[in-house]
């Protein structure tokens, strides 16, 4: 409930600040959408809460919130300084219009997180509210309801949208909104500018009208590129450090900030058309490029980009020690892997292939909100493959440094390495898809891959292109293990996409959230579910995902929503498997016109041949006849035909029944016989009348019965089986035919009987 009240907290500053919305003159509206959003998601909670929670016990049952409502916390708090960003008037207003002209994080990474996180709270409430209360009927109810959520029905995009799109912050409003707001803010801006620009009362100077100029070629597309004396002859322009020879990547100061320089020659009618196309990419997961500059003469660029803190590279060296295994938590370690997957998504949904993605090209800044050890991580290097170095085979003149080619796939290996080869490859998703499978393995691990290795060089490239891959130094969590071999598979057609990436990398994400103690490595993963395999399932039902270029935000509850429809299924189909050895938990039936069908579609020919009683061992048939007060052997044949018939068609009933009857006249006359010299003191009991009882409601296979073996419930369905709701063991359920091929066990030693109601199908062990 803490946690609660501190996300209204940032909400309510989130509010005070948005009564001057007016007056933000940047991205106005899509600071006006993420307040609406952050909004309507606190409502919806507090909605949710009411219905499902109780307040006396904050203490015990809510529990399960914790984590997922501190994780939302963060949400709100990123996006709350999101919006102050905005609106802070102590920086000059044309850094800011350089900074954010191009800017899309309101959606694409905060309405992200928040759709993410909130989807998780939702579900954490409802289970949280299965067990609130002590009614049991009524928490009964709240398992139907939820059950009846998690259908099959509901999977689809359309229909979820339709049923529960305003639940989960998709409503048409929003959605309309979020396809806009960018272009709105563009529009806006330039306006701004325009009036800047011939206002008396706005006193610009020459560097101000420069880059007013600036700013409204390159958002109306007429310019990229601008001369080089627009950077270098500012009066406050200077390079203040060099981070990668190289590469040529400086930090400079300009216009009061700091900033990233790359400079470089090139031959322009080669790369101007790069230049452009980078310029334009905009995506929170993807270091971004503010503006570009150039002198023709000399075939000079400088491309001014945002700054970051360091590289994950440094990063990783700086913290891993022996005492520490993993440079990251858990969570953030997926959080990041995540990042990472959706920046190059965007890449390869604008057909461009990075090439070199391995920890030095993917640079991280602590969040603004965390003390928690979350980042913000981009990937940088992207594009002008012509201006840059091929990787050398030649040893390092720093024993320190790693060869670069280990993060490379061994297609590419095999085409750099070919006999009159210029060292160049034509690189493809799956080759980048390979390199994140190794970064994932050093984000993880924090352990450079083959470093404790004994080959180098040519003799590593080798094995690398034989299949041989990095072990793992430690166990992790199965299910992440085993989606970074995939991605590293020697077959590229055999490593996912990272659209499948991105999606099984959000559901793992959700999982920890929702299970905090399998964020922790020395706890065996007691997942039964691999998500690959959830994602292949994923991809045959909804084929277009597959050809997709990129997930539109407003698309991740559904996946969400889908996923775990997909791994109640597996988790049930591995519960069946294992259903006779085991308790049965409350299984919501089917409705009545889909029990037949249910029953037929899931049946196993091989167990609907057997019979109840001929699955059942001697010990516990002695011990069923001893509960249920069965004197006789005649009686039990005669209390399982009603239940055997009842599963027949209706055609084959009366045939069955005259078939099982008259067996069972000529069997108990013989078993009778038997009793009487064996069993005396049964005389008396077996001419008691055994009372008429209920035939349990079926499910599928399964029997569901009460803990009281004289309690059974439902009605007897002429027309087909039922389905009862109540805790007990499962058994199943065949026809009759299998009486003739196999002897009735039985307990002729057994004196006394207690006389009981008999419930049919019933096993009480």
């Amino acid at each position: 409930m803490e946690l609660f009240r501190q996300i209204g907290e940032v909400l309510g500053s989130m509010k005070a600040l948005m009564i001057l919305e007016d007056d933000v003159q940047i991205n106005r509206s899509q600071c006006s959408l993420l307040f609406d959003m952050f909004n309507l998601a606190f409502e919806t909670l507090s909605e949710e809460i009411k219905l499902n929670l109780r307040l006396e016990e904050k203490n015990t049952k809510w529990k399960a919130l914790h984590q997922p409502l501190k994780e939302l916390y963060r949400v709100f708090k990123e996006a709350e300084s999101y919006v102050k960003q905005c609106m802070d008037c102590s920086k000059d207003w044309w850094v800011k219009a350089l900074h954010f002209h191009n800017n899309r994080d309101a959606v694409e990474f905060h309405a992200h997180n928040l759709l993410c996180y909130f989807a998780i709270v939702v579900e954490a409430i409802e289970t949280a509210g299965e067990i609130s209360g002590l009614d049991l009927d009524e928490m009964k109810k709240k398992r139907i309801m939820l059950s009846n959520k998690y259908d099959m029905t509901w999977n689809d995009p359309k229909l979820f949208l339709w049923k529960y799109g305003k639940q989960y912050l998709i409503s048409q409003d929003i959605l309309h909104r979020m396809c806009n707001v960018w272009k709105e803010d563009q529009w806006l801006l330039l306006e701004m500018i325009k009036e800047k620009k011939v206002s008396p009362s706005f006193t610009m100077s020459k560097q101000d009208q420069r880059l007013s100029d600036l700013l409204m070629k390159k958002m109306n597309g007429e310019q990229s590129l601008f001369h080089s004396s627009i950077l270098t002859g500012a009066k406050d322009y200077h390079v203040r450090r060099r981070i990668c020879v190289g590469m040529q990547i400086k930090e400079i100061h300009w216009l009061g900030e700091s900033f990233i320089l790359r400079h470089f020659f090139g031959e322009p009618s080669k790369i101007n058309s790069e230049i452009s196309f980078l310029l334009s990419l905009s995506h929170p997961n993807v270091v971004q490029y503010l503006c570009g500059f150039h002198d023709e003469e000399k075939k000079e660029y400088f491309l001014v980009m945002e700054v970051m803190s360091k590289d994950l590279k440094s990063h990783i060296k700086e913290v891993s020690s022996s005492k520490r295994r993993m440079p990251f938590s858990f969570p953030a370690a997926v959080d990041i892997m995540l990042q990472i997957a959706r920046g190059m998504e965007y890449l390869h949904s604008k057909k461009i292939y990075h090439g070199d993605l391995n920890p030095s090209n993917v640079v991280i800044k602590p969040r603004n909100s965390s003390s928690d050890g979350y980042f913000h991580a981009k990937i940088s290097g992207v594009g002008l493959k012509d201006v840059k170095t091929v990787p050398a085979r030649v040893p390092p003149p720093n024993q320190n440094e790693v060869f670069t080619f280990i993060w490379h796939a061994p297609e590419v290996l095999t085409e750099q390495e070919r006999p009159g080869s210029s060292g160049k490859y034509k690189y493809s998703e799956k080759a980048d898809v390979y390199s994140f499978g190794m970064l994932c393995f050093e984000l993880l691990t924090g352990k450079v891959p083959f470093e404790d290795g004994h080959l180098q060089g040519d003799k590593m490239s080798r094995n690398i292109k034989a299949g041989e891959r990095p072990l793992f130094p430690f166990a992790l969590p199965k299910y992440l293990a085993n989606l970074t071999r995939r991605c590293w598979q020697t077959d590229p057609n055999l490593r996912p996409g990272f659209l499948s990436i991105c999606r099984i990398l959000r559901y793992v994400k959700k999982l920890i959230v929702m299970n905090p103690h399998l964020a922790e490595p020395e706890i065996p993963s007691i997942v039964q579910v691999d998500f690959c395999d959830i994602e292949a399932g994923f991809m045959k039902k909804f084929p277009s995902e597959a050809s997709a270029a990129v997930t539109p935000v407003s698309l991740i509850p559904f996946q969400l929503f889908s996923y775990r429809i997909a791994e109640k299924e597996k988790l049930n189909g591995i519960s069946r498997d294992k259903s006779w050895d085991s308790h049965s938990e409350v299984v919501i039936g089917s409705p009545m016109d889909e029990i037949d069908n249910v029953l037929e579609d899931s049946l196993s020919p091989a167990h609907d041949t057997q019979s109840l009683c001929l699955e059942i061992p001697e010990k516990r048939l002695s011990v069923l006849r001893r509960v249920n007060g069965i004197t006789t052997d005649d009686q039990f044949l005669k209390t399982h035909d009603k239940r055997s018939v009842s599963v027949e068609t209706p055609d084959l009933k009366v045939s069955r029944l005259r078939k099982a009857n008259s067996l069972a006249a000529g069997r108990s006359s013989l078993v009778a016989q038997h009793a009487s010299e064996t069993r005396p003191a049964c005389t008396e009991s077996s001419e008691k009348k055994v009372p008429d009882k209920k035939v349990p409601f079926l499910r599928k296979t399964s029997v569901r019965t009460t803990k009281d073996p004289g309690k059974a419930k439902g009605k007897v369905n002429v027309n087909g089986p039922s389905s009862l709701s109540s805790r007990g063991h499962n058994a199943r359920i065949s026809a009759d035919k299998h009486y003739q091929s196999q002897p009735l066990p039985q307990k002729p030693n057994r004196s006394k009987h207690k006389q009981a109601g008999y419930s049919p199908g019933h096993s009480s062990f």
